[in-house]
């Protein structure tokens, strides 16, 4: 934004330089809206009431021209055209004052356009603010091709010093000093139309494009999310992260100040399972005067747990109060309902064990062991200013302490963890009675760091034989991921958690990602969780884990012939999500229903590796709720750019919810599938709750989601074969490999089959195994066989 000072008639400010100063505000017609905005400032700014509150630039005496309606609008039925310009800055103006504060920021749109076939090919128009005397401020601008509506479009901020007593708007042409000399360059005539002036207000949408297809990570790119837990529960992974998305204001560059948590005070849960498609299952409103635990200001760095507590599985969600505490919550489901059954924080300095060295009682990592004992590992910082390498690489700042029978109490004393270079992140898990501590390194407090012990910023990790240790600098054994700078550039502080899903280990992380997609490398500290394998070494060990954007593969298809929910993305752009009344159709009554939101013209979603099956689909239906007239959803297959195979027009009553439908014709086997929407430029088209697809009748199946992995386990492979039953009747499962033979009877839908095959070897090639499946299946009986390939391994 740029003053220009005004001397009578004389400009001191040339176009050119007027231009250059101009940030982000020419752009061109087909730009959507950047950002949202409040009730529009300008009255009939579409001239539908003729000249209503609209008169001629006045601020020189030399300034004059006509102004009279025209039916050659850009939208409705009347514009204003100008003609017999006198200057250049003779154009249409209104009369803001009152209206505008100094201080803030504005929104400004305005369409204009140009018809003499004398005048140049495209011409440069302006809106300015005239506040009084000889202060003019350019606030918006575009260059536009004759014969074509041009978008003024932009943001200003009106400085705080500034007077606005009188604060008028006009547009004009660029100022030269003597416009009479080429009158058909510099005062043609021109129209104007669609003039808003209103209060900015920052819009959370991400615009860009955060996770290109293919990639796994980050999981998600239409909000952000730190400090991932997961969670596993029925063959779905929950990942429970802090909400970073309530720091992100950007302003009108579009970049966002520096996320500060001091406003986090919700959890955003996302699941999956399959590790490609995500769930946006929203947030939950933990902290502050409208949470479940009032008590609590902040609610940063959950973990997750369940356990039968008299009779019922309960759900615990554990949260750090910023740095003085971190309390609990329980759950009806990994989506809630949620209520506070405590009243109070679970772990606060009073807590026995807690205080002592600790800065920080937070990050609360859970653990429940196979007897059902819960542990809780909780702390973080240790910096006492003294400088000193014992103080760095010893700080002795986190805890581990048992949990009450209710998981909502402690009992006894917290106990130190002297893991080296220790900071925060504390988690806890195990794998073949081993018990493994990981956290985050700090990062220097000013002492010497031991060459011995991990890296600054790293996840490191120890090993125990119990969940209370003693964990020592003797069972410290490496590192199993270096900071996310090291991968992606942007640093920042580290966190981490360890699930198993189908006999696999994985590990997740966040890494600033899609912060710095969106403003090209730039990052305010906006967090994104990711996700990899874990694999061991023969002793235990964990091998070192690389950040990337690939992520991990897809682990099964993914099933369309049942309800959808269209917050389900793999990849996307331009969209948000938002919660919207009554329950989930896909996961019950009880949890949270989401709907995609914020649907622009050439925005688009998509689901991966979606399996049509030998039969294939017939038809595809959305849920929707119509905003604008004219929108469309297509459907096309494994490209966003590929043909269109069905379109649904949404073209049901405005502002309702209704069930659309599109023909399907031949589309069979695995594709990913996008949804790619059109309608009118500038309007916000239609929300979305769900999707289904229609299958072709076919010849009954037992359908089972089958895979096959070798894997060592001490110098030995073994194979592990999993059957998930995606019908909807119990099955009988056989595995067959060349190591044996498994059958489990009265596998219900939606659970699995496993077996471990040893195969008393240390080193075998690649193979198949057969899975059958058996069922009945409308009053007969019917067997299905699927192949399964696993790898050649060698544990020798």
């Amino acid at each position: 934004m740029l003053k220009r000072v005004r001397k009578s008639v004389v400009r001191r400010v040339a176009a050119a330089a007027v231009t250059g100063a101009l940030l982000a505000t020419a752009v061109a017609a087909t730009t959507g809206p950047v950002q949202a905005a409040g009730q529009n400032i300008i009255v009939n700014g579409g001239f539908e009431d003729g000249l209503s509150s609209w008169f001629v630039n006045n601020g020189n005496s030399t300034d004059g021209a006509t102004l009279s309606p025209t039916t050659d609008a850009y939208a409705g039925s009347s514009a204003v055209l100008v003609t017999n310009r006198k200057t250049t800055g003779s154009g249409p103006m209104q009369d803001l004052s009152g209206k505008v504060q100094a201080g803030k920021t504005y929104a400004i749109t305005a369409r204009v356009k140009y018809e003499n076939p004398n005048s140049p090919a495209t011409k440069q128009f302006f809106a300015t603010m005239h506040y009084g005397g000889s202060t003019y401020t350019n606030v918006g601008t575009v260059t536009v091709a004759r014969g074509q509506w041009g978008l003024i479009q932009g943001t200003f901020t009106i400085p705080a010093g500034q007077s606005v007593t009188t604060a008028r708007l006009f547009l004009e042409t660029p100022w030269t000093s003597n416009p009479s000399s080429a009158p058909d360059t510099h005062l043609m005539d021109f129209k104007v139309d669609d003039v808003s002036v209103s209060e900015f207000t920052p819009s959370t949408t991400i615009e860009a494009l955060g996770k290109n297809p293919g990639e796994g990570n980050p999981l998600i790119s239409h909000k952000f999310g730190a400090d991932g837990n997961a969670f596993v529960h029925d063959g779905r992974v929950y990942i429970y992260m802090t909400n970073d998305t309530q720091e992100y204001k950007p302003g009108p560059t579009g970049v966002s100040s520096t996320n500060t948590y001091a406003s986090i005070n919700t959890i955003t849960v996302i699941s999956s399972d399959d590790l490609m498609n995500w769930v946006d299952h929203g947030e939950i409103p933990v902290a502050g005067p409208n949470g479940v635990a009032r008590y609590a200001n902040n609610s940063w760095a959950p973990a997750m747990e369940s356990k039968v507590v008299g009779g019922k599985e309960k759900f615990f969600l554990y949260f750090a109060n910023n740095g003085g505490g971190s309390g609990v919550i329980v759950g009806d489901s990994p989506v809630g309902p949620w209520h506070d059954e405590r009243g109070n924080l679970l772990i606060t300095s009073a807590t026995p064990g807690a205080s002592n060295g600790i800065n920080w009682l937070f990050d609360p990592g859970v653990f429940i062991d196979d007897d059902g004992q819960g542990y809780l590992v909780f702390g973080g910082g240790g910096d006492d200013g003294t400088r000193s390498a014992e103080n760095t690489n010893h700080p002795k700042s986190t805890r581990v302490i048992r949990l009450g029978d209710d998981m909502i109490s402690t009992n006894g004393s917290a106990e130190v963890i002297d893991a080296p270079l220790v900071f925060e992140a504390g988690h806890l898990f195990k794998r073949d009675g081993k018990y493994y501590y990981s956290y985050s390194s700090n990062f220097g407090f000013g002492g010497t760091v031991d060459p011995n012990g991990p890296p600054t910023g790293a996840i490191a990790y120890l090993m125990a034989d119990s969940p209370m240790g003693p964990w020592t600098p003797e069972t410290y054994k490496g590192i199993i991921f270096k900071n996310p700078g090291t991968y992606f550039g942007a640093g920042g502080n580290n966190h981490q958690s360890v699930f198993q899903l189908n006999g696999q280990y994985y590990f997740t992380y966040h890494a600033q990602t899609l912060n710095s997609r969106i403003t090209g490398g730039a990052t305010q500290g906006f967090r994104s969780p990711h996700l990899a394998k874990l694999d061991f070494n023969a002793d235990g060990t964990i091998k070192e884990v690389r950040g990337d954007y690939k992520g991990v593969e897809q682990i099964r298809n993914l099933d369309p012939y049942r309800v959808i929910e269209a917050e389900t993305i793999a990849w996307q752009q331009g969209i948000a999500t938002k919660k919207i009344d009554g329950g989930s159709e896909e996961f019950g009554a009880q949890a949270p229903n989401l709907a995609v939101y914020d649907v622009d013209n050439g925005d688009w979603t998509s689901l991966a590796k979606v399996d049509f099956g030998t039969a294939g689909a017939t038809g595809v239906t959305a849920k929707v709720r119509p905003l604008a007239a004219g929108g469309r959803i297509e459907v096309r297959l494994d490209g966003r750019n590929s043909p269109v195979v069905a379109t649904i027009p949404v073209d049901a009553p405005l502002g309702e919810w209704t069930r659309l439908s599109a023909k399907l014709d031949g589309v069979k086997g695995v594709h990913d599938v996008y949804f790619t929407y059109a309608g009118p430029e500038g309007a916000d088209l239609f929300e979305i709750d769900s999707w289904a697809f229609e299958a072709e009748q076919s010849s009954p199946e037992v359908k089972l989601t089958v895979t096959a992995s070798s894997r060592c386990i001490g110098s030995s492979v073994y194979l592990a074969v999993t059957a998930v039953n995606d019908g909807d009747a119990p099955a009988t499962v056989t595995l067959t490999t060349p190591y044996g033979s498994k059958t489990v009877t009265g596998v219900a839908p939606g659970k699995q089959a496993y077996q471990s095959f040893n195969t008393r070897a240390g080193q075998i090639g690649a193979g198949k195994v057969t899975v059958a499946g058996t069922a009945t299946i409308g009053g007969k009986q019917v067997t299905t066989s699927y192949d399964a390939a696993y790898t050649a391994a060698d544990c020798r």
